[in-house]
């Protein structure tokens, strides 16, 4: 068994790298425009998102990959946004071919490049994600995850690239890559051990128009109640945008953010009260594929109730998660949040709990 599954994350790994590679080379030769065309976006169809050109580049190697390498020994059903539909259902594909998805040993759910835009813009590195589970049909959620494997996509400029990886209740590990050499080191991340947000990174996701406003009302809301009114000529604490849910992940696991908070789908309500809606461009399932490795971390991961985040393993349901360094900062920060919602009516204090 041992064997088996580390099999299965040498494989993984090995698809992320030759992924990562494609990419890098592709923005290398590649003009930005052509990297940014909008390859499909069918504005009639809510699961998965905007698919770019750059995303092409990594989707195609999915299924050939796991049909050649995978399938053979493990049956399994690949879930990603950008699959093509064969009949198994929206961004669904069980393989070996012919196979039926109850037959399957793994379901295996997957975002080829989180932090589309940031990379085509050569603005930010991009994340590979990678979530395994035992298949229990349609039912399999987060939780169920036993593997995941997080590969960072550098910038052209940018020589080093990191790498996660965990098994459920064994810890993460993690290596930095020398893109030049391939040269591999050690890493050893670790959340940040602060007890309050003060002069650190704390946010809330506000990544689109449409409900920013009430998103930093929110935001300001809580870091005012936590560090007090703003001074003059003083900041309290600073937000990051990075518009990547795996690359939110991972600045809590390196100790870079202590809180962050993804609630674009409790939004809704609010929103529709105006005429406007974000369904389809909220957080999905495959964006937090590799959740499993921050907790591992250490990190504390939640749904927006303070209940442990669960989604089931597809392409269209809407996630909303907070993350929060430690438990002094979950202390500080997550009563704050929750008032700030059941103040709006987003957010029943009758369901929150932990």
């Amino acid at each position: 068994m041992i064997r088996e599954r580390d099999r299965l994350l040498a494989q993984l790994r090995e698809l992320h790298t030759h992924i990562q590679r494609d990419v890098v080379a592709q923005t290398e030769r590649q003009s930005l425009e052509v990297l940014a065309a909008v390859a499909s976006d069918d504005a009639h169809e809510h699961e998965g998102d905007t698919i770019f050109a750059i995303d092409r580049v990594s989707e195609q190697r999915l299924i050939a990959f796991f049909e050649r390498e995978v399938a053979p020994e493990r049956p399994l059903v690949l879930i990603a946004e950008g699959l093509p539909d064969v009949g198994d259902g929206p961004g669904c594909v069980v393989l070996p071919r012919g196979s039926r998805q109850e037959h399957a040993e793994v379901r295996v759910l997957m975002d080829p490049i989180d932090g589309t835009r940031g990379l085509m813009y050569q603005k930010r590195s991009a994340w590979i994600l990678s979530g395994v589970a035992p298949n229990r049909g349609p039912a399999t959620c987060l939780r169920d995850i036993e593997l995941a494997v997080q590969t960072e996509i550098p910038l052209v400029k940018q020589h080093l690239a990191d790498a996660l990886w965990a098994f459920r209740g064994e810890g993460l590990h993690a290596e930095r890559v020398n893109q030049l050499t391939g040269a591999r080191a050690p890493l050893h991340p670790r959340p940040s051990a602060a007890t309050s947000i003060a002069q650190g990174f704390a946010m809330i996701s506000r990544f689109f128009p449409g409900a920013r406003e009430e998103l930093a009302a929110i935001d300001d809301e809580i870091a005012r109640a936590a560090l007090g009114p703003v001074r003059q000529g003083k900041a309290s604490c600073w937000e990051d945008q990075y518009i990547s849910s795996g690359g939110q992940l991972y600045e809590l696991i390196a100790g870079h953010d202590r809180f962050v908070a993804d609630i674009r789908p409790l939004m809704e309500p609010l929103l529709a009260r105006r005429g406007l809606s974000l369904v389809g461009i909220c957080c999905h399932p495959y964006d937090v594929a590799t959740v499993l490795l921050a907790e591992e971390a250490g990190v504390l991961i939640t749904d927006a109730r303070g209940h442990p985040l669960d989604a089931p393993l597809t392409l269209d349901a809407d996630v909303a998660w907070a993350g929060f360094a430690n438990a002094a900062i979950r202390a500080q920060v997550e009563p704050l949040l929750t008032a700030a919602l059941a103040r709006r009516g987003l957010l029943s204090l009758r369901d929150i709990g932990r």
